[in-house]
C-alpha cells in the first residue's frame, strides 16, 4: 500500500465535504446509520472473526471487551451516528470580531481541519463515531485499526462508504487502512503536508509511539486512572454506589475507576462497606498502609507503598488510600491521575467548588459516576476521543473540536498607509 498516494486521494475528497450544506451532511449521516443497521448480520460475524483471532493471540479481557459487538452495542453505535446527524453544525459559524476604522469587516468563521489520522487499536465502535463526527465537521478521514479489529472495521466503513457513493460522494473522505503492517503506521504519521491532525486511540504504548514518532499535530489520549474522592461530608450510601458503578459497570474502559481516596474521618464507616462490596464483586484491592486493616482478611489483597499509586488496571481492581484532606487528596490526584476524569462525593458546596477550580483533569465531577465523562453521556452525540492534554481540546472531543477558525476580512479597496 503506497500512503502517500492513498492521502492525496482522501485529501482530494475532503474538498468535496466542505461545499456540503448541514441538511446534505444529514442526510447521508442517516442513510450511513441505516447502511450500518441493514448490515448488522455481516458485521457481527465479522467481528466473531476478530474476536477469535484475538483470542488465539492471547488478548487482555479489557481489549477483549472493547473488541466485542453484540445487537445492543451495535444498536449504540447505529444511534450514535443518528444523534451527530441531530447535532448543531458548527462549520460556518460566524463571529464578528470588529470593524476597523477605515472600515474593513473583521470576522471569523468556524471551519473544518481538513484531513484527520484515526489509529485506534481493539475499538471497532471508533471508525463508525469517528467516521461520523468527521463527515459531519466537514473533515476527511483516514483509519488505521489494530489488527484485532480489522475485519469488523473493514465491515461498518464499507457500508458507511456506500452511502457516500450513493450520494455521488467520494468513498475515500472514510478511508481504512487494511494493512496491519506497523511501517505503514510510521509513513503515515510523517505526512504533515497531507494529515493536519493525527488523534491516537490506544494503549499508553501505541500513544507514545505516535507521539514521539509523528511530524503530525498529536491529540493526546493517555490513560485513564480516574479517582473518587469520598470527604468527611460525604453520604455513605451515595459514594458506595459511585464506586461501584465507576469501578464494574465496564471496569476495562478509560472512565472506570483506578483510585479510591477516602477522607480518614469517615474511613471506619465507609470501608467495611467497601470490603464487603469488593468481595461480593470480586474486586482486587492495593491497599495503603492505613487503609490496609480494613482488607487484610481478604483474598488477593495487597499493600502498596504511597508512591506506587497510578495504575491503569482496566480490571476489577482499585487502590485504595486514607487521606488526611482534601488538599492531601488533590496532592495525590496531580501525583497519580492522568487528567481524565476526577470525581468528589461530598455534600460540602466549598469542598466542592474547590475540588472543581483546583483538580487539573478535562472533567471534574461532583457527586456523579466517572461512567459518565464521554461524549455521548456529555451531549456530543459522540466522541472521537478524550484529549488529556490542553491543545487545542480537553476531554471528551466532539464537532466543534474537530473544527477551527480563520478569518474573513471584507474590504472596498482599502489600502495600508
Amino acid at each position: 500500500m503506497n500512503i502517500r498516494k492513498e492521502l492525496q486521494e482522501t485529501a482530494k475528497a475532503a474538498k468535496h465535504l466542505v461545499a456540503l450544506t448541514t441538511e446534505e451532511k444529514n442526510k447521508v449521516l442517516l442513510m450511513m446509520a441505516f447502511a450500518v443497521e441493514q448490515n448488522e448480520e455481516k458485521i457481527l460475524e465479522e467481528n466473531k472473526r476478530d474476536l477469535a483471532l484475538a483470542k488465539e493471540q492471547g488478548l487482555s479481557d479489557a481489549m477483549m471487551d472493547r473488541l466485542a459487538l453484540d445487537k445492543e452495542r451495535l444498536s449504540a453505535i447505529v444511534k450514535s451516528i443518528e444523534d451527530v446527524a441531530k447535532l448543531d453544525d458548527p462549520v460556518g459559524k460566524m463571529r464578528p470580531l470588529n470593524k476597523h476604522e477605515n472600515g474593513l469587516e473583521i470576522n471569523k468563521v468556524r471551519v473544518p481541519l481538513g484531513v484527520i489520522g484515526m489509529i485506534y487499536e481493539a475499538r471497532p465502535n471508533v471508525a463508525a463515531e469517528a467516521s461520523a463526527l468527521c463527515f459531519k465537521s466537514g473533515n476527511a478521514i483516514v483509519l488505521r485499526c489494530g489488527k484485532e479489529a480489522i475485519k469488523t472495521s473493514f465491515a461498518i466503513v464499507s457500508a458507511m462508504q456506500s452511502m457516500l457513493i450513493s450520494n455521488g460522494l467520494p468513498a475515500d473522505a472514510i478511508k481504512l487502512i487494511t494493512d496491519p503492517d506497523r511501517k505503514l503506521m510510521l509513513d503515515l504519521i510523517q505526512q504533515d503536508d497531507l494529515l493536519d491532525v493525527i488523534i491516537p486511540r490506544g494503549g499508553e504504548g501505541l500513544i507514545r509511539f505516535v507521539t514521539e514518532n509523528s511530524r503530525v499535530p498529536v491529540i493526546q489520549h493517555y490513560k485513564g486512572v480516574c479517582h473518587l474522592f469520598v470527604d468527611e461530608s460525604a453520604e455513605i450510601e451515595k459514594a458506595v454506589s459511585l464506586f461501584l458503578n465507576g469501578k464494574t459497570q465496564r471496569p476495562g474502559v478509560c472512565n472506570a475507576l483506578e483510585g479510591l481516596l477516602i477522607h480518614k474521618d469517615i474511613a471506619q464507616d465507609i470501608l467495611p462497606q467497601i470490603q464487603l462490596h469488593c468481595g461480593v464483586n470480586d474486586i482486587r484491592v492495593h491497599a495503603c498502609e492505613r487503609s490496609y486493616p480494613y482488607f487484610e482478611h481478604m483474598e488477593g489483597v495487597e499493600k502498596i507503598a504511597n508512591d506506587e499509586f497510578g495504575e491503569e488496571y482496566l480490571a476489577k481492581e482499585i487502590a485504595i488510600r486514607i487521606v488526611d484532606d482534601i488538599h492531601d487528596a488533590i496532592d495525590h490526584i496531580d501525583q497519580f491521575g492522568s487528567k481524565h476524569t476526577e470525581v468528589i462525593c461530598t455534600e460540602n458546596p466549598k469542598n466542592a467548588e474547590l475540588f472543581q477550580k483546583i483538580v487539573d483533569a478535562s472533567v471534574v465531577m461532583v457527586n456523579a459516576s466517572s461512567r459518565f465523562s464521554d461524549g455521548g453521556q456529555l451531549g456530543l452525540g459522540a466522541e472521537i476521543g478524550i484529549a488529556t492534554t490542553k491543545l487545542h481540546a480537553y476531554g471528551p472531543m466532539g464537532l466543534e473540536a474537530l473544527t477551527t477558525e480563520k478569518y474573513l476580512v471584507n474590504g472596498n479597496g482599502q489600502i495600508r498607509a
